[in-house]
């Protein structure tokens, strides 16, 4: 169990080496952003639509289009999708469909099947469900294959499998006025007509590729992380011993998270592995140990709903005096040493910005902790360019006990792309960088995903169109307008969920459950009340987003300082949609009371209800 941090783990920082690290952020930060922003990435379509859209582990089953009406259509069956379907039968709803491009439940944990995949965040929080399936995670960072598996149970205790729609694309969301219900179109050609539709397609949605000049060019193997070819490179999923990459050279193009677990299997197995890396990131010990039976059993009702308060509070918020670190590892070091500061000087009443500035004092020691784990590198020039010099949550934290030690192998090349942006360009046999043509059989791309472009590209859903053929595309251009963060008017019955103008919880699967919640109570009450049309009125909508922004936390010096990311849109400070959309700004639990004093008057405030008309006997 890690405990707070001695001045050798946590050196001692001045205000002069603060100083001196804040200007060596920027510097940093400059050299790495692309003036094309999002736009650098290419969208995983045209030529580049199997990345996407094939699916290389289960076979598409062939069936008739499905027609006639629903009560719910439900875009995705991962996390989000899953959460919003087990809310819905606890809400009394049966009537739905979840529809996803996959061939089972799980999302990007159904996707993402590289070798060392786990979870990045304590397994006891962020798998949701834990109590009510009765499951237990086998170690702190559960394996990518038990989250799949976990995702089963959940189906199978909430019997969402005969609703599911498989290997389907949802094409197009139009709005019937006249019979109030959406026109749902898919790639098999699927014609639903359903009452209500919910957007639970989660952030990790679709793969992005790095535009690389001469992309075309390549004829080596070539694929995302998203979709690993374990045809090509041996192993399985379960068992990634990649044996046929012996005698292969091969090339990792990012160091998000995902790359950092992968690096580590590909200098093992691989002839030779270059590391390309425009920003290293921030990487702390793994310490992954198992979850002891005995603890686990002894835990009583609620448990589950502790641990993620607790850890939104070490992560996002603060730890409230006397309030133990329950979770005890990179994301909450740094409220837990100014928590253990606090109490030694007895707990002084301290405000938001004094906490502020304890807590930055603290950024700058633990990043210094992190750049110091480098020197593990035997190469200095290497070790120097795996530094990460930004403040904490600028990149997704990770930790890895192999990653440092992989560049100390002869087969494993760091290529440090930070002064020139990404590699020159690639040709017909490899990379080029700095004028250096480095050959390679094989280049994966861990680029990540349509995390913060454009809402079309980020859903990949041709058409939807609300009221009077309204495209959401042109009514969010310019931002987010929304009541609640979850319907918007001129979309009656339609929800959205994830981060829109909502609140954001350090968990994303706790997010999506209480938005399940949310949106189960609001489409129950509907149909107890005989209603078929519901919306938020344009008042009520204009007031919510007016309170919503009057109590807005900036934090745009520091979103702007961050090195470029998904996090700020790669830097693009003209965009108005970051990562987050627009969080309330009192703090997630201050927004889920809100939404349950809302919900407990009774009276759907805000939202207008159109009554029953008659409609034609679905087929």
């Amino acid at each position: 169990m890690m405990t707070v941090c001695t001045p050798t783990d946590c050196p001692e920082v001045t205000a002069e080496h603060i100083s001196a690290m804040h200007a060596k952020y920027l510097v940093e930060r400059d050299r790495r952003i692309n003036r094309n922003h999002n736009d650098q990435y290419i969208p995983a379509s045209g030529k580049w639509a199997t990345l996407y859209e094939e699916d290389p582990y289960t076979a598409v089953v062939p069936r008739e289009p499905v027609t006639g009406e629903t009560d719910v259509v439900i875009l995705g069956a991962g996390y989000c999708g899953m959460m919003v379907a087990a809310q819905l039968k606890k809400a009394g709803i049966s009537n739905f469909y979840n529809i996803d491009h996959g061939g089972n439940f799980g999302g990007t944990w159904y996707w993402n099947r590289y070798p060392g995949i786990q979870c990045d965040n304590d397994s006891l929080v962020y798998m949701p469900l834990l109590e009510e399936t009765g499951y237990m995670p086998s170690k702190k960072f559960a394996d990518g294959y038990e989250i799949h598996d976990h995702c089963q149970i959940i189906a199978d205790t909430f019997g969402l499998r005969e609703n599911a729609l498989f290997h389907t694309l949802i094409q197009s969301l139009k709005w019937d006025g006249e019979a109030n219900r959406w026109n749902v179109g898919t790639n098999r050609g699927d014609q639903i007509k359903a009452r209500f539709v919910v957007l639970a397609m989660g952030p990790l949605n679709k793969p992005k590729l790095p535009g690389i000049p001469g992309i075309d060019a390549f004829k080596g193997k070539i694929f995302h992380t998203a979709r690993w070819d374990y045809d090509y490179t041996g192993g399985s999923w379960r068992n990634p011993e990649l044996n046929k990459l012996a005698d292969k050279k091969v090339a990792i193009i990012g160091t998000g998270a995902t790359a950092i677990q992968i690096v580590p299997y590909l200098a093992k197995h691989a002839g030779q592995t270059y590391v390309i890396q425009r920003t290293p990131s921030t990487i702390d010990e793994r310490n992954n140990r198992p979850i002891d039976p005995e603890w686990f059993a002894s835990q009583k009702p609620g448990w589950q709903q502790e641990r993620i308060r607790n850890f939104h509070h070490a992560a996002m918020e603060r730890l409230a005096p006397g309030e133990p670190d329950l979770i005890q590892d990179i994301w909450t070091e740094i409220s837990r040493n100014v928590s253990a500061e606090l109490e030694a000087e007895g707990w002084p009443d301290v405000t938001m910005e004094e906490y502020a500035a304890r807590r930055e004092v603290w950024d700058y020691r633990v990043m210094e902790r992190l750049r110091n784990r480098c020197d593990v590198v035997k190469d200095p020039e290497t070790a120097e360019a795996l530094k990460p010099y930004y403040r904490y949550l600028c990149k997704r934290p990770a930790s890895n006990d192999d990653y440092y030690p992989a560049f100390n192998q002869p087969n494993v090349t760091l290529i440090d792309v930070a002064e020139t942006q990404g590699v020159e360009r690639l040709t017909e046999k490899g990379f080029v960088h700095q004028g250096v043509e480095y050959e390679v059989d094989c280049l994966i791309m861990a680029s990540g995903y349509e995390v913060t472009n454009d809402l079309d590209r980020r859903w990949g859903i041709e058409t939807i169109e609300g009221v009077n053929g309204l495209s959401i595309y042109d009514y969010w251009k310019d931002g987010f307008q929304t009541f609640q963060g979850m319907t918007a008017h001129n979309f009656p019955n339609m929800f959205f969920t994830g981060f829109t103008q909502a609140a954001a919880n350090s968990s994303n699967s706790k997010t999506f459950v209480d938005q399940g919640f949310h949106i189960g109570y609001i489409a129950s009450q509907a149909l107890l009340r005989g209603a078929t049309r519901v919306e938020p009125s344009a008042e009520a909508q204009d007031a919510y987003i007016k309170h919503l922004r009057s109590i807005a936390v900036d934090n745009s010096e520091y979103v702007v300082e961050c090195t470029p990311s998904y996090f700020n849109n790669e830097g693009d400070q003209t965009k108005k949609r970051g990562i987050f959309g627009e969080p309330w700004g009192e703090g997630y639990y201050a927004f889920e009371d809100m939404l349950a004093k809302w919900r407990d008057e009774g009276g759907l405030r805000g939202l207008t209800l159109e009554g029953e008309k008659v409609t034609e006997p679905a087929e």
